[in-house]
């Protein structure tokens, strides 16, 4: 699978596109000015403790008090609270090796058992601000890095469950057994697979830096106050999912540039050469077609390829998926085709969740199927599709209705993006398709009568307007069409039609209907 990246950096913000095989699977924002990225470490102070809720706000700066709820505290929470205390004081050193534990608190434990009102902490954004909602926080502070994970107050050593080789998670298990400091836990990431204790201890030294930097700062601080900034959106993607399947990164700001380029130079320098600035007139995300993707795959409806189409609808409590086939499948083996269609619409959902965030309880209506074996097929097929999504999800087998249930994690705002454009007739009074896309549903409809139908004469009737379209250039679209199809498609306008109105006609002039 090939991957690129496209960075779009503008003096607001910073927009990323993740593409595998050409197709988008991710999209990012980053605003220049975001003060609250998800793994930014504060000093924050008590708000208000909620014993109803079991949780406390907590002001770290933002608009909005953050939320900390009892079980994002960790079991060690105590040690954190003084090692915090000391480290304010000037009392505590940065290294943990002399450093004795505080009693661990229960899991059915009281929040203000805990905590007292007014009480600095230090914590961990866990997840972005979304809606009306402040950031989420954590007490089990972690520190990431390209191939492992360091979590003060911790001695356990873990080994990422995606390493499938038995013989070599043993072998960095012992690796990092071997380096751990004391009082100090270790998660090896997928991305030291094959790598030496040299890697490793390098990268253990930077983030134990890190550390010691959260420490630095601590002393006589005054909360609220950021002590420690996750790496900007650009470098925690590289950070997370770089790997040798990368074959370009492609950004249009210099500086940005060069500071990737470095960047990579640190976590693989193997790989700095895939780096490439742009710098070209018409926009990044144009040239390489994100924007296109962007205009297709947004909205309230997502075309697929064959002409089915997924409906997706958001409310309070979830998200709900409709599945449908079109027009277009044909009646021969219908078992078959119902199948095909939803495992195209599973693939398509699976990217779908990724590209727009969407987080919390999924609810996906597929086409009935009768065929059990149909019915688990699916369901293993779409555990397939989701294998590459980096956030946590569970999918639960197909419901006596027919209905599949994902749950996914939601860590930032679902992507939302307004697709529509002012329609040319009314002025603005209503919405209509980008008109992009027109081409590609003319083309859809197009290929699906060249290949359910017989030979003959064919006409497509048009706006002015989008014949005009149609005839730029040369070879212009219709040349391509007849190179394709081996059949020349004749155009014809109609003054009367809107401009995103079309209609098939056969040799005898009747209306080729494809609903």
């Amino acid at each position: 699978m090939e991957k690129e990246l496209i960075i779009n950096s503008t003096p607001t913000e910073v927009e990323i596109g993740l593409l595998e095989d050409h197709k988008l699977v991710e999209l990012h924002y980053q605003k220049t000015n975001s003060n609250f990225t998800v793994g930014d470490i504060f000093l924050g102070r008590v708000r208000k403790l909620m014993p109803g809720l079991n949780a406390a706000f907590v002001d770290i700066g933002y608009k909005k008090d953050a939320f900390l709820h009892y079980t994002d505290l960790g079991p060690k929470v105590r040690s954190l609270v003084k090692f915090t205390d000391g480290a304010l004081k000037g009392n505590t050193p940065a290294h943990l090796d002399n450093f004795k534990y505080a009693p661990e608190i229960i899991k059915t434990g009281k929040i203000d058992k805990v905590f007292q009102k007014k009480q600095p902490i230090l914590v961990q954004v866990l997840k972005e601000p979304i809606s009306t909602k402040g950031p989420r926080l954590t007490c089990e502070i972690n520190l990431p890095g390209r191939y492992m994970v360091l979590t003060p107050f911790s001695d356990s050593v873990a080994v990422s469950k995606k390493l499938g080789n038995p013989d070599e998670r043993k072998r960095l298990q012992v690796l990092a057994e071997s380096i751990k400091p004391k009082n100090f836990g270790m998660i090896i990431r997928t991305a030291a697979e094959g790598k030496g204790v040299a890697e490793l201890h390098e990268e253990l030294v930077g983030l134990q830096r890190k550390w010691e930097q959260v420490h630095k700062q601590l002393r006589k601080s005054n909360p609220p106050l950021k002590l420690l900034s996750e790496l900007d959106k650009t470098s925690s993607i590289l950070r997370d999912i770089l790997n040798d399947s990368f074959n370009r990164i492609v950004i249009n700001d210099k500086e940005l540039y060069y500071n990737i380029r470095d960047y990579m130079g640190q976590i693989a320098k193997d790989k700095v050469k895939i780096v490439q600035h742009y710098g070209g007139n018409r926009p990044v995300f144009d040239v390489y077609g994100v924007t296109r993707q962007i205009k297709s795959s947004f909205g309230k409806t997502a075309t697929m390829s064959s002409g089915a189409y997924l409906v997706i609808e958001h409310t309070e409590a979830m998200h709900v998926i409709d599945v449908n086939s079109g027009h277009k499948m044909t009646n021969s083996k219908m078992d078959t085709s119902v199948l095909d269609v939803n495992l195209e619409s599973a693939k398509e959902i699976a990217r779908q969740l990724r590209l727009r965030d969407i987080g919390g309880l999924i609810i996906v209506d597929f086409i009935d199927m009768k065929n059990p074996e149909h019915k688990r097929e699916l369901v293993r097929k779409m555990r397939d599709f989701m294998k590459h999504d980096r956030a946590q999800h569970t999918i639960l087998p197909l419901s006596k209705f027919g209905l599949m249930q994902i749950t996914r994690q939601r860590v930032r705002p679902e992507v939302k993006i307004d697709t529509s454009e002012t329609c040319p007739t009314c002025k603005g009074e209503g919405k209509i398709n980008a008109a992009i896309l027109l081409t590609d549903e003319i083309q859809r409809d197009l290929e699906f009568i060249i290949n359910s139908q017989p030979p003959s004469k064919l006409v497509l009737a048009v706006h002015p307007y989008v014949l005009a379209y149609l005839k730029q250039g040369f070879p212009n679209t219709q040349h391509n069409w007849f190179l394709k199809y081996k059949r020349w498609i004749k155009l014809r306008s109609n003054i009367d039609y809107q401009v995103v109105e079309y209609r098939f006609f056969d040799g005898n002039d009747d209306e080729i209907r494809l609903n």
